[in-house]
């Protein structure tokens, strides 16, 4: 297991690190269907919270979350 201290700080532009980030954090608790009906504030609460991601509220998109909530399907699916 990867040390958190020691790894570099994720911004909204690395959609497959957060979306790895998301996909650790919650296992298979959200499948495909369940990740896309995710309401985005929520999504951008979890993504906030993750270890390391050193965003800003006021940086999200509609776009950017859009490409988290897709590479996080991604991510479910190469892990089935």
């Amino acid at each position: 297991m990867n040390d958190d201290k020691f790894a570099l700080p994720i911004h909204w532009n690395d959609h497959e690190d957060i979306a790895m980030s998301l996909y650790e954090k919650f296992g298979d608790d959200f499948n495909e269907s369940k990740i896309y009906r995710i309401r985005f504030t929520e999504l951008l609460d979890w993504v906030l919270s993750l270890p390391n991601f050193a965003g800003t509220r006021e940086q999200s998109t509609e776009g950017h979350l859009e490409q988290i909530q897709s590479a996080w399907v991604y991510e479910w699916r190469d892990n089935q």
